[in-house]
């Protein structure tokens, strides 16, 4: 027997996989509810999660309408190119229906950019205390991940223009970021972009732009014009209330798109999830409502932190991150109440937690369990 075949007797397919992937750190989702009801015998009535930066108002009422119209029909497979859902967007934003990829959330949108542009021996840069899927779907391809050390907890433009190789293909860029909340003006953006090679993909993480005030928001689906190297990815799962049916999108150059949809799974946006955010996108009133209540929620909570003498970093989403002395224990005591906020040291941030805001009732009982848990 050679030695070849010794050694494949003595493996399994578990030890013959890439090291690259061996070496991904799976994504740590928030903890459910139903999950903590269990580990600590707790009435899941009595749970408050904010954890996920989920919206605390639920879901949009026009995309539940639409789903009970479409119940019916879900014995049929869905529309693989997802017409309705793409008109609605098109004549949202005034894009070509040719410039659109639907994913399974933005996550997966963010993956088939990954999937379609890097490969072993090149390069994507991403920012210290950036989402986590960002290296994640690097690794997945056997690409390197750069990591670029953040400038006040946000994205350091400079740094990361510094940092590109003739081996970069991505910059992965979050705005605003999460975990952190921060945000990158307009102008910098458009510095950075014009500054990078053309050779170079861009993807701009718009996870929570609706939250942002008008004058904050960049006019970043009009540069898709001046700039064919740029990705711009949105969600539903924040401010339309349609986590639970993970569905997003990516607009971009047909090129681009064009690449992106040969590496998308066949039917990988199910059918009540193209009918409820085809009629969601139009939920102008809910939406305002959502981001409305989020600007209070995010006052009541930073005033609380501020008067038990925390620190946090001013966040432009729908959660703001704190730093308290030790994390692990402050988190755990937190869920002994029945509140579920999320650690955060899996980015780099190991003092800190992230809470999401809630409705007014959520945010006062964590500010009230936070105190308790603090004075024990």
């Amino acid at each position: 027997m050679s030695a070849v075949n010794a050694m494949q007797r003595n493996s399994d397919a578990c030890d013959l996989a890439p090291g690259y992937i061996h070496a991904i750190a799976p994504y740590q989702p928030g903890k459910p509810i139903a999950e903590l009801a269990r580990e600590l015998n707790l009435d899941p009535d009595s749970i408050i999660k904010l954890a996920s930066n989920e919206n605390p108002l639920g879901v949009s009422p026009l995309a539940m309408q639409a789903m009970q119209q479409a119940l019916a029909d879900i014995a049929r497979y869905p529309d693989g190119n997802g017409f309705e859902l793409k008109q609605a967007i098109v004549q949202k934003f005034g894009v070509a229906m040719p410039q659109i990829v639907l994913g399974n959330g933005s996550n997966d949108v963010l993956d088939m950019a990954a999937r379609a542009f890097l490969a072993p021996g090149l390069e994507a840069i991403y920012s210290q205390h950036a989402f986590a899927v960002y290296p994640i779907a690097t690794q997945t391809i056997g690409a390197a991940g750069v990591e670029v050390p953040a400038k006040n907890f946000g994205h350091d433009l400079d740094a990361m223009l510094k940092a590109v190789t003739a081996q970069t293909r991505m910059v992965f860029i979050a705005n605003p970021n999460n975990p952190t909340g921060t945000l990158l003006r307009a102008d910098e953006l458009l510095r950075f972009l014009r500054a990078l090679p053309a050779q170079v993909l861009v993807v701009l993480d718009e996870a929570y732009n609706e939250y942002l005030a008008a004058e904050l928001k960049a006019d970043s689906i009009v540069w898709l014009v001046e700039f064919p190297n740029l990705v711009v990815t949105r969600t539903f799962s924040k401010a339309y209330g349609l986590a639970g049916l993970r569905v997003g999108y990516a607009l971009a150059h047909e090129r681009v798109a064009d690449l992106m949809n040969r590496v998308r799974q066949p039917f990988n946006v199910n059918s009540m999830s193209l009918t409820a955010a085809a009629a969601a996108i139009n939920d102008h009133e809910f939406v305002r409502r959502s981001c409305e209540l989020n600007a209070l929620g995010m006052e009541q909570i930073t005033q609380g932190l501020a008067k038990l003498g925390l620190s946090f970093i001013p966040s432009y989403g729908n959660f703001v991150s704190f730093k308290v002395v030790d994390a692990n224990k402050t988190f755990q005591q937190l869920l002994r109440r029945g509140v579920i906020v999320r650690p955060v040291a899996g980015y780099g941030m190991p003092g800190y937690l992230r809470v999401s805001t809630g409705l007014e009732a959520e945010n006062a009982r964590f500010l009230e369990a936070l105190k308790a848990s603090l004075a024990e």
